[in-house]
């Protein structure tokens, strides 16, 4: 027997969702053979769901086979797979609203535009933990840091955009730093206009990646409490721009996600 799966991806970062009732073997091992990008489908992540009506509950593993509470881009994803295959109405609202419960709690997701595969959805992420600024030492340097979590750890490196060899160098490093026992993701961040900061992103268990949902939200938010930006942002990554908006009762996250392909996975 296979495994149903659906690949879907938000500005590139690409995630793999599995049915949890049809899941009898170790996740840690299906996420690394799945998310192989050459003997296996093929994605930054895997998700494992149950849908309910307009909703549905999650856990994330990442390509590494390390477990992740949240995925700003993956949650989009799932939501817009509910949407999908209960035709959800941006135009009713009492059906655009979808709920997921993840590992970081209930994620509430309101259903914007649809076009064809393409859903855009504005999310509603929850308030910024432990927000503080740190220096760390990594790579025989001192480098300034923003540290908070964002449902998962997130540590910010605001200041000009890398060259590949320092992203590579700075950016391994700090997300398996000793300062975070559970790993971190990592996000240099250039403040370019009060309305728009520009974004390079280490993704904790998975290395660079073309976009994060949960790294773009705590980018903006350490970019307006400590690099002059305002609450309200673009957040420009290799793979597309997300808005961010940090309000008082936390952050809004709105981008698209893009459904791909259903097929079955036959392993050996």
């Amino acid at each position: 027997m296979g495994l149903t799966i659906t690949k879907a991806h938000a500005y590139g970062n690409d995630f793999l969702f599995v049915p949890e009732a049809e899941v009898q073997s170790d996740p840690v091992a299906l996420a690394r053979a799945l998310c192989a990008r050459h003997t296996g489908v093929g994605a930054d992540g895997l998700i494992l769901y149950t849908v309910r009506q307009a909703g549905a509950t999650m856990r994330l593993w990442n390509a590494d086979g390390s477990p992740s509470e949240l995925s700003g881009n993956g949650l989009r994803c799932l939501a817009a797979l509910v949407a999908r295959e209960q035709r959800l109405d941006p135009m009713v609202p009492a059906r655009a609203t979808v709920a997921i419960g993840t590992t970081a709690g209930l994620k509430t997701l309101d259903l914007l535009a649809v076009e064809g595969a393409r859903y855009t959805f504005r999310a509603a992420m929850g308030a910024p933990t432990d927000l503080r600024q740190a220096v760390i030492t990594v790579a025989g340097e001192a480098v300034p840091v923003v540290r908070l979590g964002v449902g998962n750890p997130q540590c910010i490196v605001l200041g000009p955009l890398p060259d590949e060899t320092r992203f590579r160098a700075i950016g391994g490093a700090l997300a398996v730093h000793p300062a975070f026992p559970d790993g971190t993701n990592v996000e240099f961040v250039a403040v370019e206009a009060p309305d728009r900061i520009r974004i390079l992103i280490w993704e904790r268990g998975v290395g660079p990646t073309t976009s994060s949902g949960t790294g773009s939200s705590a980018s903006a938010v350490a970019a307006a409490a400590f690099g002059g930006a305002e609450r309200s942002v673009d957040v420009v990554a290799p793979g597309g721009t997300q808005r961010v908006e940090w309000r008082d009762d936390g952050i809004y996250l709105t981008g698209d996600a893009e459904m791909l392909v259903t097929g079955v996975w036959l392993p050996n």
